[in-house]
């Protein structure tokens, strides 16, 4: 009895199953606000998502009626979620759930800080991306909190603040509040020269460093927010092939993370990548952090990033009310307001779906004359048969309202009559397109008039000599610098879809392997 087996901010010592008596998950055990969140019995067994991605435990196994159970060495377990089917889906799915649940019940640590705070707003986003439970506590509206950082003397610069049981970091970086929990385990990237480094972790970096691992190439993958890219803030993408139920984004990224760890890939976050450059027989990549990853070849995923409305006030509304994702995060953020969601492709129309379910109505500004022009008709159909989401076509934003920093309403106007409305609303969505993440790569590879990569015969021109050199033209998925492959939605000429992305992904290994025969 009393028996702690796992302990919040810890990395799970083994998989425990409950062979007799009552095991509890416990949070903030031995504490003031302490919580049972689930007993488990015989044949269950303990842990959440964290074990299988080398997270630390947000929660401690307390034993609450004496009895047996049964050790798994951790890195047996994770090879039986990746080789036996029926066995892995059944603790990857349960874990899945319980990482749904802990989101939802605002378990592990606390961010405390102000709505109005750059830095607080970075943090939560960095947390809600990389699904990692928390609370948010806002000096705004909690009154006492504010009244307890003062009466401590903590100042403002300190603020906000991240804090775990007995361990408070004070306006920490990504890069340490991920240190904390696990995600990344790296102060900078190893020194020693790997075989490939993929840069970015969306679907098509994900692919790259599940199938450069698995034919036996040194593979680091590297992400400087948190895996699954712009398909991780999806909240349900339908048309993947062999998921015909869909599966969140979220869900992918932490599969695809658990596979390529399977394989021997290690994937960090963050990670900023600012420069490349030749170096020797392979490449160097400049760090945010002052680090450095040197490889002999490169696959750039870096994806594109959401681009911003065109309206006034919209920095003073970010930080509060406008979001550029659909996630269970969000949902619980909308839950019971108004929610305006800017966008005609299918990111703007699963994430109406979604927050439907959570919101007190759901607006959906759509610059297209017809809402099937730039989204799938399964999903146009299914928005406008849904009984809280209204549509506004041909319809863009033109004013926020709201005081302090709080959003409380958005005005569109119609572009074809020109007539304006005033649509009550607490959290602002957008899903406008997107731009390439390729500012780092200025001069090192050639670009298009988008800032989308070259590759193949489109590349050729600038890397004639290089090429020249090697007695070859560029490979498909090949820049005009020879061993640097792109692939996704940074590249020039993609589709743009999950699944051709994860294809590029494995597609690009392939010719890495055909350079490297090549030296």
């Amino acid at each position: 009895m009393g028996e702690i087996l796992i302990a919040d901010g810890e990395p799970p010592p083994a998989f425990f199953v409950v062979l007799s008596g009552l095991v509890a998950t416990v949070e903030g055990y031995r504490t003031p606000k302490e919580r049972v969140v689930w007993v488990h019995g015989p044949g269950r067994f303990l842990g959440e998502l964290g074990l299988l991605t080398g997270q630390v435990s947000f929660f401690s196994s307390v034993v609450v009626s004496a009895g047996e159970v049964l050790a798994v060495p951790v890195q047996d377990v994770r090879k039986i979620v990746t080789q036996d089917i029926g066995l892995g889906d059944e603790i990857l799915r349960a874990y899945l759930l319980r990482r749904t649940e802990a989101i939802g019940l605002g378990a592990g640590f606390r961010i405390i800080g102000s709505r109005y705070s750059a830095d607080t707003a970075r943090l939560r986003t960095f947390a809600s991306r990389n699904r990692l439970p928390h609370r948010f506590i806002d000096l705004e509206t909690d009154v006492e909190a504010e009244r307890t950082l003062r009466r401590l003397g903590i100042p403002a610069n300190d603020i906000p603040l991240v804090v775990w049981g007995n361990r408070m970091l004070r306006n920490p970086s990504n890069a340490e509040l991920a240190e904390m929990i696990g995600l990344r385990t790296l102060t900078k990237v190893d020194a020693t020269v790997c075989d490939l480094l993929v840069v970015g972790a969306g679907p098509a970096g994900l692919a790259a460093g599940v199938y450069g691992a698995s034919e036996g190439l040194r593979t680091v993958v590297l992400d400087a927010m948190a895996a699954g890219g712009q398909a991780g803030t999806s909240s349900r993408i339908e048309n993947y092939l062999g998921f015909p139920a869909g599966i969140s984004g979220a869900e992918l990224a932490e599969r695809a993370l658990i596979q390529a760890d399977k394989f021997g890939a290690r994937t960090q976050v963050p990670f900023t990548a600012t420069s490349l450059r030749r170096e020797n027989d392979g490449y160097r990549v400049g760090l945010a952090d002052g680090g450095h990853a040197t490889a002999r070849t490169v696959v750039v995923a870096t994806g594109a990033r959401y681009r911003k409305l065109p309206v006034e006030r919209l920095d003073e509304f970010e930080q509060s009310s406008v979001y550029y994702a659909a996630t269970q995060i969000e949902a619980l953020l909308c839950a019971g307001d108004p929610v305006v969601v800017v966008g005609g492709g299918n990111s703007a129309g699963q994430a109406a779906v979604f927050l439907a379910n959570h919101a007190r109505a759901i607006h959906l500004v759509v610059r297209e004359l017809a809402l099937d022009q730039n989204m799938s008709r399964y999903l146009a159909d299914r928005i406008l048969a849904h009984p809280r989401i209204e549509v506004l076509l041909h319809s863009e934003v033109r004013e926020l309202l709201g005081e302090q920093g709080v959003l409380e309403a958005v005005v569109v106007e119609d572009t074809v009559t020109k007539q304006r409305r005033r649509l009550e609303a607490r959290e602002l969505m957008v899903f406008i397109g997107a731009a390439p993440c390729t500012s780092w790569l200025a001069g090192s590879v050639d670009l298009d008039t988008g800032g989308y990569i070259r590759t193949g015969s489109a590349a050729s021109e600038r890397g004639a000599e290089a090429f020249a050199a090697l007695e070859r033209a560029p490979l498909p998925l090949e820049t005009s610098s020879p061993g640097v492959f792109a692939a996704g939605d940074v590249r020039s000429g993609s589709v743009q879809r999950v699944a051709s992305a994860v294809g590029e992904g494995a597609m690009a290994v392939r010719f890495v392997h055909e350079h490297l025969s090549g030296l």
